[in-house]
């Protein structure tokens, strides 16, 4: 078990949101309109979903099959595809990565917005 499994506060925050999705889902269905370099993901609700959703994704201990499931049954908009790459393939950084060969992968998967990622990444509105 983790950091938080036995706390309080996470077992009702998973409660509550596998009651509503099933499961505890990514970002991107917490905050639609958020970026993955956002502040939102460092302090305040946002901080504690990714808080939560990593200690419960790491209790699934998902295999590769379960998490391009995962990433089916949400499917990310194109300015968070490194995430997406980054959890289906379990790399342990993202520092210095090529994502050109996981995003082929993606698109092979039938994932869309891969040709997208660059205009919706760095698109004005997340600044």
């Amino acid at each position: 078990m983790g950091t938080y499994s036995n706390q309080e506060w996470y077992i009702k925050a998973v409660q509550q949101l596998t009651t509503k999705y099933g499961d505890v889902p990514p970002p991107w269905i917490y905050s639609p309109n958020g970026h993955p370099y956002s502040m939102e993901w460092r302090m305040g609700g946002g901080e504690s979903h990714i808080m939560i959703l990593g200690e419960w994704l790491d209790q699934q201990n998902f295999d590769q099959a379960a998490r391009i499931a995962y990433m089916r049954k949400y499917p990310p908009p194109p300015r968070w595809l490194q995430w997406a790459a980054r959890f289906i393939w379990a790399l342990q950084t993202t520092k210095g990565v090529d994502f050109t060969p996981y995003f082929e992968q993606l698109k092979s998967l039938g994932f869309e917005g891969v040709d997208h990622f660059e205009q919706d990444f760095n698109d004005e509105r997340w600044e």
